[in-house]
């Protein structure tokens, strides 16, 4: 593989002249582009969600992979296309109006065995593909990615849920405590967050203690750490609770857990009993994508027949079409949606090429004379 210079013609895959290129991002990149840079992700994600809120995206269903003889596992396949604020408006525009935006994909797999062979569960690649041309010009890794996008957006929801209940939490609460709730953990305290307790609960007593000594290192002696032994215990003692499970059905049914009304980060979206749902105010990040695929709330959807108890989405809140109650436990459900993974990979992808490291491989598309 070569290195582009800053000054190559492959801003967006396809060069002005010759062949397009194409880049391999790995994963040591990618984190280097977005570990301790936490806010300009999260401003990336919300730019990602104020198009989609305002039609300028393209977000399919997501594909499943299921294998019949392991049911926990499955490959998830992620298209997306975002188109940039202003493309193609007409000639009051904007300055962003000639961007054509960009199309991908993201292929991530969660294998929950990797965990006892000492791998993470999940792992993944994403495709940049060129607005005009189609052709794909860079490969990223994207677990990482995956984990950044999927903290922001929560970090996101966190902040502008509780600063539209007036007050934000002071005692978070971690069920689950994978990967994906220490990326949620680094997110919340750069966009703000001071927690003084934080508690752990986790089926495995070794990774609940393994994530208590993570966050006893990484806050400091000023944050009480305690790990519980009961979920309810969990619950009952977070004004913020984090759902980062790998559960496939809902586990936790009584709403007299919730009796306190914590804000609620479900963000492995079938913890929850249809019963807690219910109960509570809930904002999604798109409602057709969330009630599908037997989350909580396509749960409730399906035991009640209709789907008024979802408020609205989080491009709702950021625009201040509904506010949160303070009187009621309020649930932030987010499907994961490609674009996000698509908008993180970009900015990424821009960050490499700007610092002159982008690598790309030589002669990657070899039929490219249509006659030959």
């Amino acid at each position: 593989m070569t290195s582009v210079p800053m000054t190559s013609a492959a801003t967006t895959g396809a060069a002005t002249t010759g062949a397009p290129t194409f880049a391999v991002v790995p994963g040591a990149q990618v984190h280097e582009a977005l570990h301790g840079h936490e806010q300009d992700v999260i401003a990336t994600v919300e730019a990602a969600y104020r198009l989609h809120g305002e039609g300028r995206t393209v977000n399919p269903d997501s594909y499943f992979l299921r294998f019949p003889d392991r049911p926990s596992d499955r490959i998830i396949a992620l298209p997306a296309s975002l188109r940039a604020s202003g493309a193609g408006d007409g000639p009051d525009s904007g300055p962003t109006s000639n961007d054509p935006g960009v199309h991908g994909i993201k292929w991530i797999s969660s294998f929950p065995g990797n965990v006892a062979a000492g791998l993470p569960r999940a792992s993944a690649v994403l495709i940049l593909n060129d607005a005009e041309t189609g052709y794909p010009f860079a490969c990223l890794e994207s677990s990482i990615i995956s984990a950044a996008r999927t903290a922001a957006s929560a970090a996101l929801a966190a902040a502008r849920l509780a600063d539209a209940r007036g007050e934000r939490p002071r005692r978070v609460g971690f069920f689950g405590v994978g990967l994906i709730a220490r990326y949620l953990h680094t997110y919340l305290a750069a966009n703000g967050f001071d927690f003084t307790e934080a508690g752990v609960h986790d089926l495995s007593a070794d990774h609940a203690h393994g994530f208590a000594d993570y966050l006893r290192r990484a806050e400091g002696e000023d944050l009480a750490v305690t790990v519980h032994e009961k979920p309810e215990d969990l619950v009952r003692s977070a004004d913020l609770v984090v759902f980062a499970t790998v559960a496939g059905e809902p586990h936790v049914t009584d709403p007299a857990w919730f009796a306190h009304h914590p804000l609620v980060l479900h963000i492995s979206l079938r913890d929850l009993s249809p019963e807690i749902v219910l109960d509570s105010w809930n904002v999604v990040d798109d409602i057709d994508h969330c009630l599908k695929a037997g989350t909580s709330p396509h749960l409730a959807e399906q035991r009640v027949g209709h789907r008024t108890f979802v408020a609205g989405t989080l491009y709702d809140v950021l625009t201040g079409t509904i506010t949160p109650p303070a009187d009621r436990t309020v649930v932030f459900s987010p499907f994961g949606l490609g674009v996000l993974d698509l908008a993180v990979a970009k900015h990424v992808h821009d960050q490499v090429l700007a610092a002159g490291r982008l690598h790309t491989v030589p002669d990657f598309f070899h039929e490219l004379k249509r006659y030959g």
